[in-house]
């Protein structure tokens, strides 16, 4: 078959590089992709936003299947552009995915069918934000989140009244994330773990592909701005098999029945990002993608072909298709450019890349990189993931910043606890983990 895959970062990568090892693929096309991703597939360039030239594309190159990575594209309705062409894609309809494009929709529709998750209130001007902050109706620490998609970064926790009113100005006033702050949600803060699970859906069915932890804040410690991802790890330690069950049965089914119920049936990969409270797993978000820094980390761990399982659920075929994931746990440090999540400097050399993926059981994804004569250069905020693997958490981590500190750019900054929380949990010693058996292989049913 012949692929394409909509995107450009280290998700996109990660994809690419999966499909690249099997089989039934024959030519990868990427779009617009970047360096790493030009060793693997074609890449061709493509405004994401525009859902129209992503059909022309497909129609010009006789694609097969075409694989939609961010969740741009899917907002603006490319799989419904695609469906009007019949031209198989692989991802949700624009109304399924306003289930990560409307943090507001999100949250009504979670009240609507009971699934668990903060306390909140919609706002929709700012007169409507002071007034919930007055009235104190949460406390403090407090969440607001800009109704629509701000690149991962449009969340505040606010400690005080003083934070909490700057985030208003910020995001609906200034509107520093444009119109996605036209309206906000300000709830509770959740305590406790926050923790991903991941599914592949076909509308009716649905596969588990396992639980990952992201590490969101740009410095050490949980501390500093919110981004992207500063690296993540697979599985979550905190998770165990009654925990897939009931993340399962609590909220992945109700997700998928209510979107279905209410004409908005869900194809293609769910995240849902989880805070692990006292009183059980509750939503903090959904995203209508894979995660990016977690595909790296989640993908490399896929011991199915993944092509069969997206074929499957673009069709509605899942129903008895099962997946096997790795017993091992992986690691992916991401590489950043030193300022961001603010302003960075681009076109940076970089070097130490052979060296790094030279060695064993490391995978490295390009996120933001370009290529400049014979020299690939630093193309955005986060540049790149360093990916180990190993028989236990301590040696994954030990070889993800063993690759990472082999490469160099001007400003490099990586955060040096990923994955920390996964020994604390352990709560054994770093030589006894380094050794420690991993838990036993999954085998995921629908």
């Amino acid at each position: 078959m012949k692929v394409m895959v909509l995107g450009g970062g280290g998700r996109e990568h990660a994809l690419v590089w999966k499909l690249a090892t099997e089989r039934d693929v024959g030519e990868i096309i990427c779009a617009p992709g970047n360096a790493g991703i030009a060793r693997l597939a074609r890449c061709i360039p493509l405004d994401l936003a525009d859902p129209v030239k992503a059909v022309a594309l497909a129609q010009a190159e006789q694609v097969d299947l075409t694989v939609v990575g961010p969740e741009l594209p899917l907002s603006r309705g490319v799989a419904d552009r695609f469906a009007a062409e019949r031209l198989p894609l692989f991802g949700p309809s624009q109304a399924a995915a306003e289930l990560e494009s409307s943090k507001v929709f999100a949250k009504d529709f979670m009240a609507r069918h009971k699934i668990p998750t903060a306390r909140y209130r919609v706002c929709n001007n700012g007169d409507d934000a002071r007034a919930v902050l007055k009235r104190g109706d949460f406390g403090f620490p407090v969440v607001l989140k800009a109704d629509g998609l701000a690149a991962g970064k449009g969340v505040t926790i606010a400690s005080s009244p003083t934070e909490a009113e700057d985030a208003v100005r910020e995001m609906m006033i200034d509107r520093c994330f444009g119109d996605a702050g036209a309206r906000l949600v300000i709830e509770e803060r959740l305590e406790g773990r926050e923790a991903s699970f991941f599914v592949l859906a076909d509308g009716q069915h649905v596969i588990p592909l396992g639980s990952a932890e992201d590490h969101k804040r740009a410095f050490d410690g949980d501390r500093g701005p919110n981004t992207g991802g500063m690296g993540a790890y697979a599985p979550s330690a905190k998770f165990d098999a009654a925990l897939d069950a009931r993340v399962m049965n609590e909220i992945v089914a109700p997700v998928l029945d209510g979107l279905r119920n209410e004409g908005r049936e869900f194809r293609g990969f769910l995240y849902v990002g989880l805070m692990l409270t006292s009183d059980g797993p509750k939503v903090i978000e959904f995203n209508v993608r894979f995660g990016d820094p977690e595909a790296q980390v989640v993908l490399p761990m896929l011991g199915s072909e993944l092509l069969p399982l997206l074929v499957a659920a673009t069709f509605g075929q899942l129903d008895g298709v099962r997946a096997q994931l790795s017993a091992k746990p992986h690691v992916g440090v991401v590489l950043a450019s030193g300022g961001y999540p603010g302003h960075y400097r681009t076109g940076l050399p970089i070097s130490g890349l052979d060296a790094a993926e030279s060695l064993p059981d490391i995978l490295i994804f390009h996120s933001g990189t370009a290529k400049r004569g014979a020299e690939i250069v630093t193309a955005g905020g986060r540049v790149l993931t360093v990916v180990a693997s190993g028989d236990g958490y301590r040696a994954a981590i030990d070889r993800a910043y063993d690759a990472g500190t082999r490469i160099s750019f001007d400003g490099l900054h990586m955060r040096k606890d990923i994955a920390f929380k996964a020994l604390e949990d352990q709560r054994v010693t770093p030589a006894a983990i380094a050794t420690n058996e991993s838990p036993p292989a999954t085998e995921s049913l629908h």
